[in-house]
């Protein structure tokens, strides 16, 4: 089956492979959210990213094998609110950045700030730190080592959207503080053939998404 990250509560996860990695997305809870599973293909080790809802469905996904850590991408609660008895269960310890650290229910093991890396087995990942959604909230992008051959894949949270950045409530100062972000860090650094994974909802790509960046900033949402 061809992956198309179009996934529904209740419904079945949509699994990617790629080069050393392979990437299981499900949808969970009332609002819909997004929780991904990546798992080095060498070494079997997993990673959580958004231990969102409904714990024992994503306990099912995660299986026998090791949890490496759960990444949660900013400080919303329903990003978090499996997360507790994901860490009772597994043992895994929480990566956040350290401005959202607070409301989580766990504590953040592993902080991580705009540039560190992310490990899972012998998959890396870069953290791209994006404010204005949350103080921070972030990224994580994956090129393999650079194998994907100008193809990475960037799971965003609540910062980008197909369509849009993330909510920033009318807030100009932190809506101009978010968009910036994302034009700096993700469009003016990564090719259009960039595939993102967003907290809820579809998928898409930087280069579908990049036409609309004026459109955004006139509307101011």
């Amino acid at each position: 089956m061809t992956y198309t990250g179009n996934v529904e509560v209740g419904g079945r996860p949509d699994v990617r492979e790629l080069p050393g990695l392979t990437v299981t997305k499900v949808a969970v809870g009332p609002y819909d959210n997004n929780a991904y599973l990546l798992r080095c293909t060498a070494t079997g080790e997993r990673l959580l990213i958004d231990a969102a809802n409904e714990a024992p469905r994503l306990l099912e996904l995660i299986g026998d094998g090791p949890l490496a850590r759960i990444v949660t991408t900013h400080r919303h609660e329903d990003h978090w609110g499996a997360l507790s008895e994901v860490v009772r269960a597994t043992g895994a310890p929480v990566a956040a950045h350290p401005h959202d650290a607070g409301p989580l229910p766990e504590p953040v093991a592993e902080p991580v700030e705009h540039g560190d890396t992310v490990t899972v087995g012998q998959a890396s990942f870069d953290v791209i730190h994006l404010r204005g959604h949350t103080p921070g909230s972030i990224a994580l992008l994956y090129d393999a080592g650079g194998e994907l051959a100008g193809r990475p894949h960037l799971f965003t949270g609540d910062s980008l959207f197909p369509g849009g950045v993330g909510n920033t409530w009318g807030d100009p100062t932190r809506f101009k503080q978010l968009l910036s972000d994302v034009e700096e860090r993700v469009f003016d650094r990564l090719p259009d053939a960039t595939w993102f994974y967003p907290g809820h909802g579809k998928d898409s790509t930087l280069g579908r998404e990049r036409p609309s960046l004026p459109e955004w900033r006139a509307r101011g949402w």
